[in-house]
């Protein structure tokens, strides 16, 4: 390789233009630049920082360790720090509840008081009874870092397996506990990524997804994949599982599932992300017949509903972008003997439920929740009414959105908003009665906040939901301070939520927006076709177009809007960051995917080819270098950034902050920090003890109104909680 180092950074996109005079430089930690260089398809990229890579490196190590005294320097001497936590603190401290659910005859619900790391498992006779523990995770620990990430109850309710994550990392271990004793049983099964565990019909075993082995050391940085099925029979050893299924080829990921009846087990194998599945049933009265195509490979979207005998009902985007109902005959495979039960509609249907002998269909309407109930035959029943601007919530990933049981009328669901906390909700699929259970534990007075949604015109004429919301009576007058957050990718839909940091910063006269981008699932299946792999700048374009809607509408200016995102969030705002700077005043960008040369090389990454490309491909390698947020950074006047990562990150690993940090440092031209913060003992968020999550919004939050210049001077109490 004979370029020389000029040429290489002219490759990197470093000259492409004159390079303003620095100012007085901000004291960034020293870091070292080697002469690493790939060949990509004939192209040669320079990757200086790839020692920032090996996070198990003292010399990393040292590194993050100088990063972190730079950025806490920087927040300590904010004066609204203080303020500012303890007003999160404050309006933490609301009860939190999950969906309640019934196995058995007892009902199972997770609980947080207010401020404990981890909520707690209890089980109760009736669904609005105080009950009893059955499973605190805050005593699994001393500062909270294991956390339970999923739990699945036998049929008869008798016991409960239940996965630990320790420091937020995504590997799962599988433990069970007796729920008449509360005690565990002394089974222990490791190196599983899936939150899935089916339990057979009796209750003696139940299936669930495990991995090989990473190498030692190396678990937090190495390729996981090769998930495979299992049958653990209770009281047995790990080594004993029978092998019920492994995918035929590698990046197939299989998610299990067992019939309401019991007698089939379905096993969904996935691409990746998706959405290519292929869905498999092996009769379990009947297991030398094998797994049997219900479904083969094919790049739809495809979830087994339900079934009586051997007509299964399901979910697809097949020939419906927005999703339809289908009855398939098992071993009828050709498309042409498929029945539609519920046809597509305008909205988008997200899920599907078997409850009460019906089905309950949720849908989005304008980015927002609404449910219907139609009989099997696809007989319209009713609409179950919900109220405007709200969405569907689960708190966790150990049930779903909505529960019910197969034979059951009464069904349970949470709603939040951008104003209100998870309420409880029940409806009775007989009678057609909905009732609140409990009601929001933390809100805003609606009296003073209003949330509205406008659509924004993107460069294609696309036009893009912003839901905006703020205090009651703002009038744009060009100077308010905005958070605009979006993420925009793999399918995932951008609704109505609630954050307590958003409250706060709601409270303290911000404006907050969210836009619903394309590349989510919002409008179904083509909004995620538009914005994903060759399509991904559309996603960027959107929100670039709604940062600037802020400003021509008169609510703001680039000084004063900030931009935020998380994960694949994250590269979003690492793109529009490096495309689009002068736009905005400050950025958060949270676990974000950076590197779109080498994202596929760490843990789960390779999964996400599906979604971004694969580099390894000539013409994919193209769109990913020209979007590549840490391949278009350029010597530019930056706005104020602040990076945040965990260290245990195994799902997208904190190489990715550190070399986009170290970058974006060597680059700016203004006189705003670039900051990089990187907590301990902390994955991708998921698990994420409550302490720590106050002292990260708390620093987000000061990092954002220094940023900005914002000083808030009418501070109104606007959030109540239950019982004030």
């Amino acid at each position: 390789m004979d370029e020389s180092k000029d040429e290489l950074e002219a490759d990197l996109g470093f000259m492409s233009h004159p390079v303003p005079a620095r100012p007085v430089e901000f004291a960034y930690p020293n870091t070292r630049r080697d002469d690493t260089v790939d060949i990509y398809h004939g192209e040669a990229v320079a990757d200086p920082y790839r020692w920032l890579e090996d996070t198990c490196d003292e010399k990393t190590r040292a590194w993050v360790a100088a990063q972190n005294v730079l950025t806490e320097s920087f927040l300590a001497d904010v004066a609204s720090r203080e303020a500012i936590g303890a007003k999160l603190t404050e309006r933490w401290d609301h009860a939190k509840f999950g969906v309640p659910f019934e196995r058995g005859g007892r009902w199972f619900q997770t609980r947080n008081s207010g401020l404990q790391n981890q909520p707690v498992v209890h089980v109760m006779e009736d669904p609005e009874d105080e009950g009893y523990v059955l499973l605190d995770p805050n005593t699994l620990s001393f500062d909270g870092s294991v956390a339970v990430s999923a739990i699945s109850v036998s049929r008869d309710g008798s016991k409960m397996a239940y996965a630990t994550s320790r420091s937020g990392s995504d590997w799962l271990t599988w433990h069970v506990r007796d729920v008449s004793s509360r005690s565990d049983l002394g089974d222990a099964l490791h190196w599983s990524k899936s939150t899935d565990a089916e339990w057979q019909s009796g209750g003696g075993g139940f299936y669930y997804s495990a991995a090989p082995p990473p190498g030692p050391g190396r678990e937090h940085l190495d390729e996981s994949r090769d998930e495979r099925v299992f049958l653990h029979l209770i009281g047995t050893s790990q080594q004993e599982d029978e092998l019920v299924f492994a995918p035929d080829g590698p990046g197939l990921w299989p998610m299990v599932d067992l019939s309401a009846d019991g007698r089939y087990l379905v096993v969904s194998v996935i691409a990746g992300t998706g959405p290519e599945v292929e869905v498999l049933v092996l009769d379990l009265a009947n297991k030398q017949t094998g797994l049997r195509t219900l479904l083969p490979a094919g790049s739809v979207k495809a979830v087994v509903v339900a079934n009586t005998n051997d007509t299964f009902y399901v979910l697809t985007d097949d020939h419906a972008d927005t999703g339809r109902v289908v009855a398939i005959e098992l071993g009828a495979v050709d498309r042409s003997s498929w029945r539609e039960v519920v046809p597509p509609r305008e909205d988008p249907l997200l899920e599907a439920h078997f409850f009460g002998g019906r089905l309950v269909c949720h849908y989005l309407r304008d980015a927002c929740s609404a449910l219907r109930v139609f009989e099997l035959d696809g007989t319209f029943v009713r609409e179950i009414c919900l109220p405007a601007m709200t969405t569907l919530a689960g708190s966790r990933s150990d049930h779903e959105l909505i529960e019910g049981r197969p034979d059951r009328d009464l069904i349970y669901f949470e709603l939040v908003s951008f104003t209100q906390s998870s309420s409880l909700w029940s409806h009775d699929l007989g009678s057609g009665l909905t009732k609140l259970v409990r009601p929001a534990a933390c809100s805003l007075d609606p009296e003073r906040y209003v949330t509205e949604q406008v659509h924004v015109s993107s460069p294609d004429g696309t036009q893009v939901p912003l839901f905006l919301t703020y205090r009651r009576g703002l009038t744009p007058d060009g100077e308010l301070a905005v958070l605009l957050h979006g993420y925009g990718g793999h399918g995932i839909c951008v609704t109505p939520s609630f954050s307590v940091p958003w409250a706060v910063w709601l409270e303290r006269g911000g404006m907050l927006a969210v836009a619903s981008l394309r590349g989510g699932g919002e409008h179904g299946r083509s909004w995620h076709e538009a914005g994903r792999r060759a399509n991904k700048q559309n996603v960027f374009d959107d929100f670039l177009a709604c940062a600037e809607w802020l400003t021509t509408s008169g609510w703001s200016r680039p000084a004063r809007i900030a931009v935020n995102g998380r994960s694949n969030g994250g590269l979003l705002v690492g793109a529009c960051l490096t495309q689009r700077p002068a736009l905005f005043g400050a950025a958060v960008a949270e676990a974000g995917v950076y590197d779109l040369l080498r994202f596929h090389r760490f843990t789960v990454g390779w999964a996400w080819k599906p979604e971004h490309g694969d580099p390894e491909d000539p013409e994919q390698y193209r769109w990913l270098r020209a979007l590549s947020p840490l391949h278009n950074v350029r010597a530019e006047v930056y706005p104020a950034t602040l990076l945040t990562t965990g260290d245990h990150d195994d799902r997208v690993v904190p190489g990715h902050s550190f070399k986009f940090a170290a970058t974006l440092q060597a680059s700016q031209r203004g006189d705003a920090p670039v900051l990089l913060r990187v907590d301990s003992a902390t994955g991708h968020g998921s698990g994420k003890p409550t302490a720590k999550s106050l002292e990260e919004a708390t620093d987000i939050l000061t990092f954002l109104e220094a940023a900005l210049g914002w000083e808030p001077t009418s501070i109104v109490p606007g959030i109540a909680s239950a019982g004030e």
